[in-house]
C-alpha cells in the first residue's frame, strides 16, 4: 500500500510507549520486551493496525508484533490502536500486549529467532506482485515460507488473507513446496464457518466491491522419526 509521507510519524512514534525504536536489541528475546510472557502472535505487513489492535484489544492473554516497512503506515497505526483502545473504555498506557515494529521482512530472521517461540503469523492482503520477475517478494513465496520456520514454533499456524486468485492459487503451491500442510481453507471467507475472523481494512473494502476473500491456515507437516 502507498502512503504519503506523513511529517508527524516519527515524532510520534518516538515517545511511543509501544513502539519498539531498536528492534535488534530484542533478538530472541521478544518475550521479554512484553509486560508479561505470554504467546506470541506476529502480523507481518500490518498496514493501518486495524488488525493488529483488534486482535491485542479481544486477546488480553496474548502478545502481538506488528511489522511494517514504512514507518509513516506505522504512524497512522499507532493513532488508529490508541484510537480503538479509547473507544472501547481504556487508555493508551492500557496498551501493554502489542508492539509495532519497523522492519525489513526480508531480514526478519535477523531480529526474531526459534527462541522467540512465535505461536502463529498472520499474513493480510500482502501484495501479489503479478510480473513473473517480481514472485519472489511475495511474504507467501516458498523461500520467505522457509525463513518462517527459524522462529515459527512446530505446531505454530499461519493464516494467511487475499482478495487476489492468483496469489492465492500460487501461494498454496508454495506452501506445498515448503512442506506446510493447509488444515483449513475457504474461497469465501464471509460465507465460511470462521467465528474468529477479525476485519482489516482493506477487506473491508473488496467485499463491499463483492471481491470474495480467500483465506487459509497452515501448520508445518510433523515428521515422524
Amino acid at each position: 500500500m502507498r502512503i504519503r509521507k506523513k511529517k508527524w510519524a516519527e515524532p510520534e512514534l518516538s515517545v511511543c510507549d509501544f513502539f519498539v525504536k531498536n528492534p535488534e536489541e530484542h533478538t530472541g528475546q521478544w518475550k521479554k520486551a512484553f509486560a508479561k510472557e505470554q504467546p506470541i502472535y506476529l502480523e507481518i505487513g500490518c498496514g493501518k493496525g486495524g488488525f493488529a489492535g483488534r486482535l491485542a484489544l479481544e486477546n488480553p492473554d496474548k502478545n502481538i508484533i506488528a511489522l511494517d516497512i514504512k514507518i509513516d503506515m506505522l504512524g497512522v497505526g499507532r493513532r488508529t490502536i490508541v484510537k480503538l483502545f479509547e473507544e472501547n473504555g481504556k487508555m493508551q498506557n492500557d496498551i501493554t500486549n502489542l508492539l509495532l515494529v519497523n522492519y525489513n521482512v526480508e531480514q526478519l530472521d535477523k531480529i526474531i529467532t526459534k527462541e522467540d517461540e512465535i505461536e502463529r503469523l498472520y499474513i493480510n492482503f500482502c501484495n501479489p506482485w503479478p510480473r513473473p520477475k517480481h514472485k519472489k517478494r511475495r511474504l507467501t513465496y516458498y523461500k520467505k515460507l522457509e525463513m518462517y520456520k527459524k522462529f515459527l514454533k512446530k505446531d505454530a499456524e499461519i493464516r494467511f488473507k487475499t482478495d487476489d486468485d492468483e496469489l492465492f492459487d500460487e501461494s498454496l503451491e508454495y506452501f506445498k513446496q515448503s512442506g506446510y500442510g493447509i488444515i483449513y481453507i475457504t474461497r469465501d471467507l464471509h460465507n465460511s464457518d470462521v467465528k474468529d475472523n477479525i476485519e482489516t481494512e482493506h477487506e473491508k473494502m473488496f467485499s463491499a466491491e463483492g471481491i470474495k476473500i480467500k483465506y487459509l491456515i497452515a501448520k508445518q507437516k510433523t515428521t515422524k522419526n
